[in-house]
């Protein structure tokens, strides 16, 4: 019962951080997109207070590693890592559930 539960979890988790990626990369241009993975940034130090997370330190460096183009091809990698965790796959499984 606690593996299902760290499991959905997981897959939650993925797919909150998958979508806001992928919000960020396709709706918002590159200068304002570094500016908000600094302002996560910066949410993750406070990452002690009730709403701010240390959730927000990764999600903002992946803000900002998305304007660089040398890291962006490691995002997107990681995004399509992030998007089959979500949905129950593993990364690397060519094989499809019918």
């Amino acid at each position: 019962m606690a593996a299902a539960a760290a499991i959905a979890l997981r897959q939650r988790i993925a797919g909150f951080t998958y979508r806001t990626l992928k919000w960020g990369r396709d709706h918002v241009p590159p200068g304002i997109r570094s500016l908000i993975g600094v302002l996560f940034m910066v949410g993750g130090v406070f990452g002690f207070l009730p709403i701010l997370g240390f959730w927000m330190l990764p999600l903002g460096i992946a803000f900002v590693a998305l304007d660089i183009p040398s890291t962006r091809h490691r995002i997107e990698a990681w995004m399509e890592h992030l998007k089959l965790t979500a949905l129950g796959q593993r990364p690397g499984d060519t094989s499809q559930a019918d």
